[in-house]
């Protein structure tokens, strides 16, 4: 429900007021939902909708920062959306590429690509990879654009790259294959080395992953908002934050 202004804004400083610095989620993951379904009922096109959708993305990044949020990880294209129309395909992939070039060039955040970049047209791979290298120096908030990734993609991908490295090492199959641990698959997910996610936000109102971070959202708290994701606003990405914070982490014990 949207509150009139003033009392929004007294409900807003409210909640980011509530939120204790322990309790903030590390690495926050998040699935941009609903950018074609805004558009359909705005009466404009997709090619809009995903305009909208990015010029939304700075914005969240920097209420991550504020409340001290370290990772962001945000799901942009899946290897499903690869099947799209071939217009929209090309457009939504423009989208992308302009968004993470900016995202490079404003040298705030450390700008990483996680998803299988082989399965993505050589000019998208490029602009990834090339926002990937200016920003590998950026001490700052570490943002993951997840782009032509699937959570078994990411999975098969990191199995395939353990048997690679140890093959290479002339380790045998019966050797691997006494050896190996699920940590070994942690070791070679596109996320290695990085917390978690410990929370994970899914707008539109559909209440499912998808496949998004598969291995890493094991325990991960998962918060569903109802609001399109052009429409996502401040108050509701406090409101995941607040939730996760009173929640009571088992993380499988």
């Amino acid at each position: 429900m949207r509150l009139p202004h003033p009392l929004y804004g007294l409900y807003e400083r409210r909640l980011a007021a509530s939120l204790h610095p322990d309790r903030v989620p590390r690495h926050i993951g998040v699935i941009l939902d609903g950018n074609r379904r805004w558009a359909r009922d705005s009466g404009l096109s997709s090619a809009t909708g995903h305009r909208r959708g990015a010029d939304k993305i700075s914005d969240v990044l920097q209420w991550s920062e504020d409340v001290g949020v370290e990772v962001v990880t945000l799901w942009m294209l899946s290897t499903d959306n690869l099947a799209r129309d071939p217009e929209e395909l090309e457009h939504l992939l423009r989208v992308i590429e302009d968004v993470v070039g900016e995202l490079a060039a404003e040298r705030r955040w450390r700008v990483q690509a996680v998803g299988a970049l082989d399965m993505l047209p050589d000019r998208t791979a490029s602009a990834l990879k090339a926002a990937q290298d200016a920003t590998a120096d950026v001490q700052g908030l570490h943002v993951n654009v997840a782009v032509g990734y699937g959570g078994r993609r990411e999975i098969a991908d990191a199995v395939r790259s353990f048997l690679r490295v140890h093959a290479e090492a002339g380790a045998s199959l019966d050797e691997l294959a006494e050896a190996f641990d699920v940590e070994h698959i942690a070791q070679h997910l596109y996320t290695k080395g990085q917390p978690d996610p410990d929370l994970v936000i899914r707008t539109s109102g559909e209440q499912r992953l998808g496949g998004f971070l598969m291995w890493q959202s094991a325990h991960s708290e998962f918060y569903f908002c109802d609001a399109y994701w052009p429409d996502f606003r401040r108050v509701d990405f406090l409101r995941a934050v607040r939730a996760y914070s009173q929640r009571q982490r088992r993380l499988g014990r």
